[in-house]
């Protein structure tokens, strides 16, 4: 299979050239750094987990390059508040066009219809898309290793940290975890999918735990199908969860979410 995570960033630029011959840098900085109401992404997740709880941030996605339309009846502002109904922590908004068919607007809907805090879930490849992520009431980004270098994660943590949002910083091996760890967020998101060929392992949380320090809330993403997956995961010492397909192809997403996780503590 050809390089998926490269294909995506090479769009990822023209899409932000695009977008700024449009909407210049300063104009979205101005309404990112106006836009209030936001939301504690960490504090939400520490609150299920003081509670004994795993904190599920339950993802609303429409399509993916793999599946294709997970979804064709697609409503986010139902989505979210189905989620936020049945116990989730926080909310995942795919906002990436071309290979995911998520829109800003899904965002936009989906926090307007509940509480919850929202990850802005797209491919962030410069800093134009994190003024984009605030000015649309993101109340988080997602900073992947493989996607980028060190240095300019540390910048784009910095410019987030500016404007109120947490980070979450996924990895897939070693090399992107000991970049990571170099951030000062506490979200390391472990991806079991490999994003190069997108085939799917859970030993790859499991893989990388043991590295994560207890000051870190490890986040375990893709592959949480069932309720083994969960009771592995727990088991494990792990108590967040990004879930997103496993919701998405059930009639009502959030009374799916509460499924998966009732038998557990």
């Amino acid at each position: 299979m050809s390089d998926i995570l490269n294909t995506i960033i090479a769009t990822k630029h023209e899409e932000i050239a695009a977008a700024q011959s449009g909407r210049p840098l300063a104009s979205v900085r101005a309404d990112a750094e106006s836009r209030g109401d936001r939301r504690d992404f960490v504090a939400a997740i520490r609150a299920k987990h003081a509670l004994g709880k795993a904190a599920v941030i339950a993802e609303i996605k429409k399509a993916s390059p793999s599946k294709g339309v997970i979804r064709p009846d697609f409503d986010p502002a139902a989505i979210a508040a189905s989620y936020a109904k049945h116990g989730a922590a926080c909310l995942s908004v795919l906002t990436d066009r071309q290979y995911f068919q998520g829109d800003a607007s899904f965002l936009e809907a989906a926090r307007a219809a509940c509480h919850l805090p929202a990850l802005r879930k797209d491919f962030i490849v410069d800093e134009y898309q994190i003024y984009e992520a605030r000015a649309m009431g993101a109340d988080c980004i997602l900073l992947i290793a493989a996607a980028l270098e060190l240095p300019q994660m540390q910048a784009f943590e910095a410019l987030a940290d500016e404007l109120g949002m947490a980070v979450l910083a996924e990895v897939h091996n070693e090399a992107e975890l000991d970049a990571a760890l170099q951030l000062k967020t506490e979200l390391i998101g472990v991806n079991n999918r490999n994003l190069r060929s997108f085939e799917v392992s859970l030993a790859t949380t499991l893989k990388l735990l043991p590295r994560i320090d207890n000051g870190r809330i490890a986040v375990t993403e893709s592959g949480i199908a069932g309720v083994d997956d969960v009771r592995l995961m727990r088991s494990s010492g792990v108590h967040s969860f990004l879930v997103g397909e496993a919701f998405m192809r059930e009639a009502e997403p959030g009374e799916a979410l509460a499924r998966l996780f009732s038998q557990q503590p």
